[in-house]
């Protein structure tokens, strides 16, 4: 309860470092993630194809969403004789990229929010030693680097979706029916999705230099000049 009331006592909030590059940045970052990780997670789309029996034009639908675990999603294929095809299954699980780019957002995310915070309420305490900038470069670089990992990985994930998904892919299972590519799924959400991801890396690779400037490892190029008590300066 004590320590409660302590840390309560420093809270002062400011709302300068938001007008400097370090707040600014942060901002961005916290609006961009949440872009990022949001566009992918819960999306939810659906491809499109025909089969001809003679004048008849059946719709076959196949479905699929995130976490993007293809084989999930059984459909079926419906046959000139009446009857319908046992059940057949879109290919691919490509959920391991698509988690993985969306905890990495949901996690810098939580940063931002940590470290936006800590800028705007605890800036005398952010500012009072030199730990405080220092695990605030670490940290930041780690997500830059994360978010370039992630970024790639969704990319290429993204790229087998769109195959596995392609209605004239699909045709392949009607074998001796009639089928004609319809309506391809919509995936402009996703590319979203990775431009925001990519945005997050220059973003946050960009934020370490302003970050690193608050370490003692950063030197002014133009220190005050110190003048000696009761001396004149020079010329």
């Amino acid at each position: 309860m004590d320590a409660v009331q302590k840390t309560m006592s420093v809270f002062s909030l400011d709302l300068g470092p938001l007008k400097e590059p370090l707040g600014f940045i942060r901002i961005l970052e916290w609006v961009f993630t949440i872009f990022a990780f949001a566009t992918t997670g819960g999306y939810s789309g659906k491809t499109h194809f025909t089969v001809t029996c003679g004048q008849e034009v059946k719709d076959v639908e196949p479905v699929f969403n995130y976490p993007f675990r293809l084989s999930d999603h059984p459909y079926k294929i419906p046959l000139c004789n009446g009857s319908t095809s046992n059940n057949t299954y879109l290919q691919g699980d490509f959920s391991s990229s698509s988690e993985f780019f969306v905890c990495v957002g949901v996690f810098g995310f939580l940063y931002c929010t940590a470290t936006l915070i800590l800028y705007l309420g605890y800036q005398n305490v952010y500012r009072q030693t030199s730990r405080g900038p220092i695990i605030d470069l670490l940290l930041t670089a780690a997500f830059a680097f994360l978010w370039l990992v992630s970024s790639s990985a969704w990319g290429k994930g993204l790229t087998d979706v769109k195959y596995a998904t392609n209605p004239e892919h699909l045709m392949n299972s009607c074998n001796n029916l009639t089928c004609k590519a319809a309506e391809y799924p919509s995936m402009g959400r996703l590319n979203a999705s990775v431009i925001f991801g990519f945005l997050n890396l220059i973003l946050w690779a960009g934020n370490c230099w302003f970050i690193y400037k608050e370490t003692p490892f950063h030197k002014d190029p133009n220190p005050p000049a110190i003048i000696e008590e009761g001396g004149a300066p020079g010329p």
